[in-house]
């Protein structure tokens, strides 16, 4: 059995993605080069789409809940150092909704000059990962930063737990 994945916690979300982007941009060069870009961009985002599924079960179950509370709580590690700038519209036992005004992985992956990989690392993973954490969830964002819109729109609905 593997060790537990706990470099989001040391390092933060904003400087992971950085170090992972670094890392596979090239990467992605060389096998675009090979196999075709449409086709490794595929793999990749389903790659992606996989591990961020995985890391959000991974996160409910090292939280010990799944719940919308517990989930605008594990925020933190992708906020911290002003990486996110929200604006938290609704915070309840049942829904969770906030707009990016500003996002610091956008501006990262730009600096990068790979706002397309950006859109398939980082953004990619918003309805994988809630899936994984809380599969009766739903998340509707219809706009992001990285995609041109002046913020991101997250709308998180969580199913009403039922009394035991």
């Amino acid at each position: 059995m593997s060790q537990p994945d706990t470099l989001t916690q040391d390092i933060g979300v904003l400087k992971r993605r950085e170090v992972e982007a670094r890392i596979l941009a090239p990467v992605i060069n060389a096998m675009s080069e090979a196999f075709g870009r449409d086709e490794v961009l595929a793999v990749l985002a389903k790659t992606i789409v996989k591990i961020a599924r995985e890391q959000g079960a991974e996160m409910a179950a090292s939280l010990g809940a799944n719940d919308a509370r517990t989930f605008m709580a594990s925020l933190e590690a992708w906020t911290r150092g002003g990486a996110l700038e929200l604006d938290v519209l609704n915070n309840t036992q049942d829904a969770v909704a906030f707009d990016v005004k500003r996002c610091r992985y956008a501006q990262m992956y730009r600096d990068l000059g790979i706002p397309e990989l950006g859109a398939i690392l980082s953004c990619n993973r918003d309805f994988a990962m809630i899936e994984g954490f809380a599969p009766d969830a739903e998340l509707n964002r219809t706009r992001t930063i990285l995609g041109g819109a002046a913020h991101c729109d997250f709308r998180y609905k969580f199913p009403a737990k039922q009394p035991d």
